[in-house]
């Protein structure tokens, strides 16, 4: 693959860069989990995808490059469908109430795996925390579809599942930014036609490109909530309103409660992995009221899971 040409087309700014079209950017993204892009032109490519930002078209055949690279779970095969929960941020300025979302919809019988990855020095690292609630974590996608069957929950990194995209993600600290990967893996589908994808995002505009991206896919079978999270963890902002979207069949589905005004909800400075431990287990012996955004999510994953 020449990739000049292609770095010619997408690293003339903001302005006068050109979107490649899907067939070129699955080849693309392909030959990047390949480990086929020489350094030089990896970080080219990187940071000039950094500042245009990816197109429908581009991330659709990113998406396609990802899918086709990524191992697949076995889920229950009766039953709710498995809800996968992805961490790759970790707690800045509060709790990380992911791993309760898992705990909640566990107890209810919805199957759980939570994958991702870990490398920000300036956040709590949700693996810590996950460890510090006792969560099976596995080391294989063949012992993750084990503990699924047994215990409804499984935790697995990110490299058990797709080495490249693994690889990528974790030149973020090197060059300093997020790259493509980042955005293409909250799409990660480990399970499909048997689970629902949460594509927790922080910023508003992300709502409307991962909303394009889940409609494009949802034919298939695909079952996604997307909505607006806290810290890019994948449980709903505390504060702010409500905004759930389902994706089942090709079709949208306004998830929000009657509620859909910001509510002043406290929140818990409690982020170092202990603490914010005992604050979960607090929340599910019930000596801590649940948050209310947090109980609308899991109401709107138990549905789409088909609980």
């Amino acid at each position: 693959m020449e990739f000049a040409p292609l770095i010619k087309d997408i690293g003339r700014g903001s302005r006068g860069a050109r979107d490649l079209d899907e067939a070129q950017a699955e080849a693309l993204f392909g030959a990047m989990l390949d480990g086929q892009v020489p350094e030089l032109e990896l970080g080219a490519i990187l940071l000039a995808m950094r500042i245009k930002g990816e197109s429908a078209a581009e991330l659709a055949g990113f998406w396609r490059a990802m899918q086709a690279r990524t191992a697949r779970i076995a889920v229950p095969a009766a039953g709710p469908r498995c809800v996968l929960l992805p961490t790759f941020n970790g707690a800045r300025k509060q709790a990380n109430l992911m791993p309760l979302v898992a705990l909640l919809l566990a107890r209810a019988g919805v199957p759980v795996l939570i994958h991702g990855r870990h490398d920000f020095d300036s956040r709590q690292s949700p693996f810590e925390l996950l460890a510090a609630l006792g969560l099976p974590s596995a080391g294989s996608v063949d012992e993750a579809g084990a503990q699924l069957a047994r215990e409804r929950l499984t935790i697995l990194p990110l490299a058990a599942l797709n080495p490249g995209l693994d690889a990528l993600m974790a030149l973020r600290p090197r060059l300093g930014v997020r790259n493509s990967g980042h955005s293409v893996a909250k799409l990660l589908d480990a399970a499909p036609g048997r689970s629902v994808r949460v594509v927790a995002v922080t910023h508003p505009e992300y709502l409307d490109s991962m909303g394009q991206a889940l409609l494009a896919q949802s034919t298939a079978g695909h079952r996604a909530l997307l909505m607006r999270a806290s810290e890019g963890e994948a449980y709903a902002h505390l504060r702010r309103r409500a905004q759930l979207y389902g994706f089942v069949d090709g079709q949208r589905r306004d998830l929000h409660p009657v509620d859909t005004e910001d509510i002043d909800w406290p929140l818990s400075p409690d982020c170092e992995a202990a603490a914010n431990a005992a604050l979960i287990r607090a929340m599910l012996d019930g000596r801590t009221p649940l948050p209310p955004r947090i109980e609308e999510q899991v109401r709107a994953l138990q549905s789409l899971a088909g609980a």
